[in-house]
């Protein structure tokens, strides 16, 4: 596996409005997409994905907020190679492999719960996918 960096944190957040405030204006990262429930900034060669979680009535609000995922880029070559050993090893694969936002994912579970996600796109190649 041949993982080339960090490609994104997504955090889910209460408000996406008083995030965006927080993360434009006092760490001055830049916006390069808003949606109705989601937002990526930048800043330099780090990038965030924002998801405001409404409240749920069945569940503990406060237990949605914080590290949603945290993903690795990867390059396409070294990508079927990893899922191989996912599947070999019996991880848990929450979601994928697919392609999404102009690249390969997928997302699966560390020993302690922790989701993880293997992207082999970056930031504007997804903006260029993203709806």
């Amino acid at each position: 596996m041949n993982i080339t960096g960090i490609n994104h944190i997504t955090l889910n957040v209460r408000s996406l409005k008083e995030s965006l405030a927080f993360y434009e204006d006092i760490l001055l990262m830049k916006r390069v997409h808003l949606g109705r429930t989601d937002a990526y900034l930048e800043s330099g060669t780090a990038w965030i994905c924002l998801l405001e979680k409404g409240k749920d009535e069945k569940d503990d609000f406060s237990s949605k907020l914080g590290l949603d995922h945290f993903a690795f880029s990867i390059d396409e070559k070294g990508f079927h190679e990893v899922v191989r050993r996912l599947h070999i090893n019996e991880v848990q694969i929450v979601r994928g492999p697919v392609e999404r936002g102009g690249g390969l994912v997928v997302n699966f579970l560390d020993p302690n719960g922790i989701q993880l996600e293997l992207n082999t796109s970056d930031l504007h190649t997804r903006m260029k996918h993203w709806q």
